[in-house]
């Protein structure tokens, strides 16, 4: 079933839920819309209600005017809990996802009974900067077309060997990307959003149960960045996916399932 939340007068954000439970909203990462988990949904939906956002500009949600910030979209998603889980939701962010999630916590500590960061980092200074031609591969290289800029990312978005075995995954994520183009502008507004993404000095301000979750062999956000949240968030538990890519989670869903399920379960009775 899909929801609509009005974020602001003109604005709704499509929520995909499936499932019952405690509340679990998933934030997918840059141009990625609900889609992201379709390798995950069916098995978190036994454990939780999921409510899988598709952010402002991407897939069912309506698109505003640039430029877009990490707080804009933070609230976009403090919003969207207030309204379909007023008393909290465990919150699981991937890549931008995770940096959306990291300023959730931030600024609407209410909403958040636990937090996954998955695949992302602090920004600012503290980053660990990707090598500059992976990140350009990410971006498309030199492919105009949606279709073909996403079988570039995939590139380095999955880890080498995973990727070559695994050919079913790798088509059916162009496919999607080519048959769902992220609108015009809003790839780029989501760009510059983590561009100027830094949660650095405030990470000891987040006091949600904290877990980090990241790829040792993702060369889009080098792992040195999950080092750096679990260091700097108060009682953050580290787990690494040995050998897995930034898309970790499609990777390995069913090491990604147990990861959640055993950080979420101490506080899952409170939120049925």
């Amino acid at each position: 079933m899909t929801r609509r939340v009005e974020v602001e007068p003109g604005v709704q954000l499509a929520v995909h839920e499936v499932g019952e439970g405690a509340p679990l909203l998933l934030i997918p990462g840059l141009g990625t819309d609900h889609h992201a988990f379709v390798w995950n949904i069916s098995s978190l939906a036994r454990h939780w209600r999921c409510l899988v956002l598709d952010q402002r500009g991407i897939g069912l949600s309506d698109s505003s005017p640039g430029p877009y910030t990490m707080e804009l979209l933070a609230d976009d998603a403090g919003r969207v809990v207030a309204e379909l889980a007023p008393e909290g939701a465990f919150v699981f962010g991937v890549s931008m996802g995770g940096m959306v999630a990291q300023h959730l916590a931030l600024r609407h500590p209410e909403a958040v009974a636990g937090l996954t960061l998955g695949c992302t980092g602090p920004g600012g200074r503290l980053a660990v900067r990707a090598d500059p031609a992976d990140t350009r591969l990410l971006l498309g290289g030199d492919a105009r077309e949606p279709g073909l800029a996403y079988r570039v990312a995939c590139q380095v978005l999955y880890e080498r060997r995973w990727r070559e075995q695994h050919p079913d995954v790798i088509e059916d994520a162009v496919h999607w990307r080519a048959t769902h183009p992220v609108r015009a502008g809003v790839f780029a507004a989501h760009w510059e959003a983590i561009r100027h993404h830094d949660t650095g000095l405030r990470l000891g301000q987040i006091s949600a149960p904290t877990l980090v979750l990241h790829g040792t062999a993702d060369v889009v956000m080098p792992p040195g960045n999950g080092s750096l949240l679990h260091e700097r968030i108060p009682g953050s538990v580290l787990a690494w996916l040995p050998g897995r890519g930034h898309m970790f989670f499609q990777e390995d869903p069913a090491a990604t399932l147990r990861e959640l399920e055993a950080h979420f379960r101490p506080a899952a009775a409170r939120l049925r």
